[in-house]
């Protein structure tokens, strides 16, 4: 009689903090602050490791930084590490694009080919999202980026990374969006054709599986 071989049961993987849904209650918001701010010392490891190796691959993004500098102040900076983290585990593939030397801030920017593959199919805010009345989105673009410690790219931001490279070739990002043509109830969003950078305009209560966003950090 032949044993049968039980089948390997797969683990599940850790979902970042902006794919979570948001806790309701403002006691769950401080606890999920209090734990969300650090990563685990492999975690940092891993992240450092891959950061590095990314930054030396793509030198024309930061001509004459070093990257000894840069990570001593990631370390020194822990939250900014997590924030790191949860822009890298939704598919950002962020990496350094600009040094302020006064006041000595590196800028990261999320440099993935395409929009991040963590962050798409959301409406552009909070507001958009609960003005449907049906098949609403999980999440928003500016509630993502707020528990992600980032911030949403403007228009100006994105096609200055556009000058780094060709991005969103095949897909779009939502960029910030004046006030002026958000209470309207529009929203904009931006993509590379045809070797050129186009902005357009959508409700901010639609969403598409070939849109996310791209943020910065600022460290």
């Amino acid at each position: 009689m032949t044993a049968k071989i039980p089948k390997k049961i797969a683990k599940p993987r850790m979902k970042s903090a902006a794919t979570r849904t948001p806790a309701n209650s403002a006691n769950s918001n401080k606890t999920n602050m209090r734990t969300k701010a650090e990563l685990s010392p492999k975690e940092r490891e891993e992240l450092l490791s891959t950061l590095q190796t990314r930054f030396a691959k793509n030198m024309n993004r930061h001509k004459g930084l070093e990257w000894s500098r840069i990570q001593a102040k990631l370390e020194a900076n822990p939250q900014k590490l997590w924030s790191l983290n949860e822009m890298e585990q939704t598919g950002g593939q962020p990496d350094v694009v600009a040094h302020d030397k006064k006041s000595g801030t590196y800028i990261f920017v999320d440099c993935s080919p395409e929009t991040p593959e963590g962050r798409r199919s959301v409406c552009y805010d909070r507001e958009g999202l609960e003005s449907r009345k049906e098949h609403r989105p999980k999440n928003s673009v500016i509630d993502m980026a707020a528990a992600m410690g980032i911030e949403l790219l403007t228009e100006e931001q994105y096609r200055d990374l556009q000058k780094l490279g060709e991005f969103d070739q095949k897909t779009s990002s939502w960029v910030q969006t004046p006030h002026d043509i958000r209470k309207l109830g529009g929203a904009l969003f931006c993509d590379r054709r045809y070797n050129q950078v186009f902005t357009y305009h959508n409700g901010a209560q639609s969403y598409y599986g070939a849109r996310a966003f791209r943020a910065s950090l600022k460290v």
